[in-house]
């Protein structure tokens, strides 16, 4: 008798013991809502690195979750971001099953020399893979980029107006409704060949 109850006093001690599965929540992770903030200001590690006077390096293992920031940190890079250092610790909210953006809420970038103007339609989520935007060039208007990654491709409608493409060494002139794919991993440009205002749709995908 004894010997049984010492086993079951045992048995008890070790259930005592033994680690109380932990209900903490995981932690936030803080590196890709300052990615993700970063790319919705078109910002580059570079830009972001200067603007918080933080290094280069150290931002992107914390972009990676390779590092924590200390608070001191995370308010420089909040602030450089123009954002709360509350919202950097928020949870991501869960996605709409149908999200609308009103006209006030799409970016639009604009050359005023250049004399074009990007609506960016395509969500920044998707920024340097698969981007859209509405192109609007005054007369005389070009908007000229340098090379992007290998591997890019462009895709241009014109919605009305007439367009000239530059890739590769060759010019091609489009008119209302034609449609140009070229290549984007170097030099290229797109210009107003016509004395009124030209409009298209461009597609950019990313190698």
């Amino acid at each position: 008798m004894a010997s049984s109850v010492s086993r079951r006093t045992a048995r008890g001690a070790a259930a005592a013991a033994a680690p109380v599965a932990s209900t903490v929540a995981a932690p936030p992770r803080v590196g890709e809502q300052i990615q993700r903030l970063r790319g919705e200001r078109k910002m580059t590690l570079d830009d972001l690195s200067r603007a918080a006077g933080v290094s280069k390096s150290m931002l992107s293992e914390i972009e990676r979750d390779k590092a924590n920031p200390t608070i001191a940190v995370a308010w420089r890079l909040t602030n450089a971001l123009g954002v709360s250092l509350d919202s950097l610790f928020a949870p991501p909210k869960a996605p709409e099953a149908i999200a609308v953006s009103g006209p006030h809420e799409i970016p639009t970038l604009s050359g005023h020399e250049a004399k074009y103007q990007l609506r960016v339609w395509g969500p920044i989520e998707l920024a340097g893979k698969f981007e859209w935007y509405e192109l609007t060039l005054e007369p005389g208007g070009a908007l000229v980029s340098n090379a992007h990654e290998p591997g890019t491709r462009e895709h241009l409608t014109v919605l009305h107006g007439a367009i000239d493409v530059e890739a590769a060494g060759a010019t091609k002139r489009l008119k209302t409704a034609d449609t140009a794919r070229y290549v984007a991993d170097e030099p290229h440009a797109i210009r107003n060949a016509g004395k009124g205002e030209a409009k298209a749709l461009l597609v950019v995908i990313h190698g």
